[in-house]
């Protein structure tokens, strides 16, 4: 098993929606704040208020390495997981339109 700390970084773009979206899957469901956002999360830096001590599940280099290493490369894993994250940018937009069409 490769040392997830050789990875490259998870080019994270910040913008939070991934943890706006706690509610959606079993894994994280326990970090949902009553909202479906994670409890941890801080609207105004739109980042983890415990990143240092965030739970393993929010660790994408050792979720890889604990559950995917041996069905993907890195580099396969990441796209995978930027899909997800161009998915949830894509909502939001049109979530954002539709409000704005509304007001």
């Amino acid at each position: 098993m490769q040392c997830y700390s050789t990875l490259s970084p998870f080019p994270c773009v910040q913008c939070g929606l991934c943890c706006q979206r706690v509610n959606r899957s079993s894994e994280t469901h326990f970090l949902d704040r009553g909202d479906g956002t994670c409890k941890h999360y801080d609207a105004t830096s739109k980042g983890c208020s415990i990143y240092e001590d965030r739970p393993d599940i929010c660790r994408v280099d050792l979720q890889f390495n604990r559950n995917y290493a041996h069905f993907y490369t890195w580099d396969e894993f990441i796209e995978l997981n930027l899909v997800v994250c161009r998915e949830l940018i894509a909502e939001e937009a049109q979530s954002s339109k539709r409000h704005l069409t509304k007001n």
